[in-house]
């Protein structure tokens, strides 16, 4: 399993390289760590925000929508015409 993360910090910390400070966070942190701890291998990479502005207004649109009252989960499909 790959994951790919713009926030270093968070790749940090799932590492275990870094703490996680903030007490509301460790809940989720811990759920976090006891799934990956379910694949035999996985890896976390920081990708800066700049390199990655598809996943980032795609992210960015789900936040949205949830706090609209939306679906939580919606499939998007790339447009293959444009090349993206």
């Amino acid at each position: 399993m790959a994951l790919l993360l713009d926030s270093n910090l968070i790749v940090e910390q799932l590492a275990g390289r870094w703490r996680v400070k903030d007490a509301k966070l460790i809940p989720l942190w811990e759920a976090a760590r006891r799934i990956l701890r379910g694949f035999e291998r996985w890896s976390a990479t920081h990708v800066p925000r700049a390199q990655n502005t598809l996943a980032d207004a795609l992210c960015n649109a789900a936040i949205d929508r949830v706090a609209a009252g939306g679906p939580a989960i919606v499939v998007t499909r790339p447009d293959v015409a444009a090349g993206t």
